[in-house]
């Protein structure tokens, strides 16, 4: 193993390019902000730790032969190489980065994406932001593999060592049936009395279609699934196109209002989703992460807020 000696410095290399520059030991010195001796010492430095002469004095000169400027070329390429390896660094960990990639299930694209990315823009006005959509068992994926740096999701019912939660609002779950559907005679369903019915549902990696297996193994039956869908807007399509009925998360409603019958279900099926924030552990004090929490919690209070108002 080669062992570069101690001498040998970034600052010293950098003190070397400046010089080669500057021309003179005072100019290299005035544009370091540094002392003219501090210049001098680090250059012959240099020399010591290399073991070879890199200037030929001449009376109070330093001239530089060869050596020094094949240094120069080598040390140009070390200090980018360097600065480029600290720049993606940085920018894996979150710091001096001007983007920000969150991820997000579909339906949370209908209120809380929009009113987070406008609190963001407040704060952060410059700030880079990818959405990337997804299913909550993916989004969770890209987000350990470092894909994404945080994401909005139906939140697991037991914490995970390595994530950090921040709860934003629950969400109830609600039976959701075409407009000429005439299997209740009321606005609340008994969910076991829909084991005949037709569902469409989306599929098993997404929150909403594994809660919905959960809820209907509860009422006592297998559903007869149709169609699966990897999206919640075309599932509510399928709903609305009289091909299932589906249970699906209130907060969907505002899209689909006037071409979904949405009634509520018996108490004993009832199940609401926690929607919330997740990160990294390791991620959580970066700044663009902290200003997405910052957000996080501002709108949240928004909606509690509006839940009392309309309570």
């Amino acid at each position: 193993m080669f062992l570069i000696d101690e001498k040998i410095t970034v600052r010293r290399l950098e003190v070397l390019l400046a010089f080669l520059e500057a021309g003179t030991i005072a100019r290299a010195a005035e544009q370091l902000g540094t002392s003219a001796v501090s210049v001098h010492r680090a250059l012959k430095s240099l020399e010591e730790g290399l073991r070879c002469p890199l200037f030929l004095q001449e009376g109070r000169n330093l001239v530089p032969q060869e050596s020094a400027r094949e240094l120069a070329e080598a040390a140009k390429e070390t200090i980018r190489t360097l600065q480029h390896g600290i720049d993606a660094a940085r920018e894996a960990g979150g710091y001096s980065s001007d983007q920000l990639r969150i991820g997000s299930m579909y339906s949370l694209t209908i209120r809380l994406v929009p009113r987070l990315l406008v609190e963001l823009k407040v704060h952060k006005p410059l700030l880079q932001i990818d959405l990337v959509l997804d299913s909550n068992e993916k989004l969770l994926h890209k987000l350990r593999s470092g894909h994404i740096d945080a994401a909005l999701i139906e939140l697991p019912q037991v914490q995970p060592d390595d994530l950090e939660v921040l709860p934003i609002f629950d969400d109830e779950l609600l039976f959701a049936a075409p407009m000429d559907w005439q299997g209740s005679t009321s606005s609340v369903v008994d969910l076991e009395r829909c084991s005949k019915e037709r569902f469409v549902s989306l599929t098993d990696d997404f929150a909403t279609g594994r809660d919905m297996q959960r809820m209907l193994a509860k009422a006592g039956f297998e559903a007869d699934i149709v169609m699966r869908t990897g999206d919640i807007f075309s599932l509510m399509s399928l709903v609305s196109g009289g091909v299932g009925c589906s249970l699906l998360p209130a907060r969907a409603k505002d899209v689909f209002s006037d071409k979904i019958q949405w009634l509520s279900l018996e108490p004993q099926y009832q199940h609401s989703q926690r929607i919330g924030l997740v990160c990294m552990k390791s991620r959580e004090r970066s700044p663009n992460v902290l200003s997405l929490l910052r957000a996080c919690r501002i709108v949240r209070t928004q909606l509690e807020k509006e839940a009392q108002k309309s309570a």
